[in-house]
């Protein structure tokens, strides 16, 4: 990695991204009975990557913004072909750390006869844990000052010690100060905090620091279990708020007003959710950074969305995306609050 860059890349998307594997159809591999379970004598399994932030960087450089991921990776065969991945979609990897004799976490999911998946996680010594402690940490987040947006998610702030998020929240901060504006994601997974008390404490810190927060009542009702909209919005200062309901809504809250916004009618079956939000995120920061008002903004979140959600994966066939809406892209900072 280089000093802090002169030339100013708009977003930079923190987090880790996982080798998956993913029960293949059928399940069983050749000379495999059907009657014979994968405990005992394994199943087929296809091998991908999958993250949460890492989708959402993919969506915004398919959207043109130019994004980097900010992450730790090994030295092994799978973290290269993880950054080869990246580049081929035009994501930044300049800001990746490799850690010697390190490896990528790794997620299996597995799917039971009535199509219910389950997930089973071996990432506790991945290499993306340890990005806010390394001697590379200060440099990395000193060049989030170059950036027009942080983006992370609550998925991130988890794979973190508390000294880790605290270290960088304060980065965050800094960089707000010079213009960076600071979007968090609530993706809450309990399985990744060893509490709900320490997820919730970290989510008030991001909370009062976000300039903008996309959440969900999925997320907020299983750390604030019977809250109605109105409270869970209130526990939320930040300037600009999407909070996306059960249904295909968002409501949104921003500087001069409040809106509701709902998704167009699905016209195709929906095959697969996951990435809907990832997705959402992408398009919404894209539409924002182009200089969109949050409602036409939501409106493009919602439009990705509902699209992705049509197709199996995180992320859908390039063929698949939408026609580019060309916008006046925003010259500075300040145009795109």
């Amino acid at each position: 990695m280089n000093s802090v860059d002169l030339v100013m890349a708009s977003v930079a998307c923190i987090g880790e991204c996982m080798v998956e594997l993913r029960q293949a159809q059928g399940g069983h591999s050749a000379g495999q009975s059907a009657g014979q379970s994968a405990g005992q004598g394994g199943g087929l399994y296809s091998r991908g990557f999958g993250g949460d932030t890492l989708n959402t960087a993919v969506y915004l450089a398919r959207l043109e913004v130019k994004v980097d991921y900010l992450t730790a990776l090994g030295d092994d065969a799978l973290s290269d072909e993880m950054i080869a991945a990246w580049t081929g979609e035009g994501v930044g990897t300049r800001r990746v750390v490799r850690l010697p004799g390190k490896l990528p976490g790794l997620y299996m999911i597995q799917t039971d006869a009535k199509g219910e998946r389950q997930f089973f996680h071996w990432r506790d010594s991945a290499a993306a844990r340890q990005l806010m402690s390394l001697p590379e940490t200060d440099e990395l987040l000193n060049s989030l000052m170059s950036y027009d947006i942080v983006y992370l998610s609550a998925i991130t702030l988890s794979i973190y010690d508390a000294p880790g998020r605290e270290r960088l929240f304060a980065a965050i901060k800094r960089a707000r100060l010079l213009g960076t504006r600071f979007v968090f994601d609530t993706n809450f997974r309990a399985r990744g905090w060893p509490d709900r008390d320490v997820a919730r404490e970290a989510f008030a810190t991001a909370f009062a620091t976000a300039d903008i927060v996309l959440t969900s009542t999925e997320d907020l009702l299983a750390l604030y279990p019977g809250e109605s909209h109105d409270q869970l919005m209130a526990r939320i200062p930040s300037p600009e708020l999407v909070f996306r309901l059960a249904e295909p809504v968002s409501l949104l809250r921003f500087p001069g007003g409040t809106r509701e916004v709902r998704a167009e009618p699905m016209t195709k079956p929906v095959v697969d959710t996951t990435a809907a939000g990832d997705s959402f995120a992408a398009a919404y920061i894209a539409a924002r950074l182009a200089g969109s008002e949050p409602v036409e903004a939501a409106q493009a979140g919602h439009r990705l969305a509902s699209l992705v959600i049509c197709y199996p994966g995180a992320i859908i066939p390039g063929y698949a995306m939408p026609p580019k809406k060309r916008h006046r892209p925003a010259t500075t900072r300040q145009a795109t609050k």
